[in-house]
């Protein structure tokens, strides 16, 4: 016995290649691209369409730039002093709520080909884990490019699997493909004001 399921998604798509996908408007695509994050099981629509943010709703200026490390959007915005760049990014973001802070912080340190050591916690929660993983190797979840931030242990790096971006896979750092953290690296200070959301 063939069951015949119909879905909207399934009558989008057919409606779509009907008319040969000519002037599908956003809201169209952005169901057939709706789908369950495996993450947190939230429906998500037109995943990689992050909304973008206007600074004044998070910074009360943009002395030295400014980060917004949004959680729930999984974006990393950026806004120079002199706010002629506005970039935005996917980024990985913390896997838990545990490991999740929100609030001000700044970057306090900029390093090319950092090496990674893990932090205590993850280590005592995984003896597994190596002390230290040098730059190049591929077992550094680092990347190419790290902004420590002035709460320890956090940090916006570049990332060793592109698979993350997108995704709750980190223990509270927000992980960039290599060629977008090396971009915002040269767009960034030492000061640079950062906001978790």
């Amino acid at each position: 016995m063939s069951h015949n399921i119909f879905s909207r998604r399934k009558a989008l798509s057919t409606a779509v290649l009907a008319l040969g996908g000519l002037a599908m408007p956003t809201i169209l695509r952005a169901e057939i691209e709706e789908r369950t994050d495996p993450d947190d099981g939230m429906v998500r629509r037109n995943v990689m369409g992050f909304v973008s943010q206007d600074w004044r709703d998070h910074f009360d200026n943009l002395n030295n730039g400014a980060i917004l490390c949004d959680t729930y959007s999984r974006a990393v915005h950026f806004w120079s002093e002199d706010e002629a760049t506005y970039l935005a990014y996917p980024t990985s973001v913390p896997m838990a709520e545990e490991f999740t802070r929100r609030g001000v912080t700044e970057v306090t340190l900029k390093r090319r080909e950092p090496t990674w050591i893990p932090t205590p916690n993850m280590r005592e929660r995984d003896p597994s884990l190596p002390e230290r993983v040098e730059a190049g190797d591929p077992q550094n979840p680092m990347g190419t490019r790290a902004m420590n931030l002035s709460w320890q242990y956090y940090r916006v790096h570049g990332i060793d699997d592109p698979a993350k971006v997108g995704r709750r896979a980190s223990n509270g750092c927000f992980g960039l493909m290599n060629d977008h953290v090396e971009e915002l690296f040269e767009l960034v200070v030492v000061g640079t004001q950062v906001r978790v959301i």
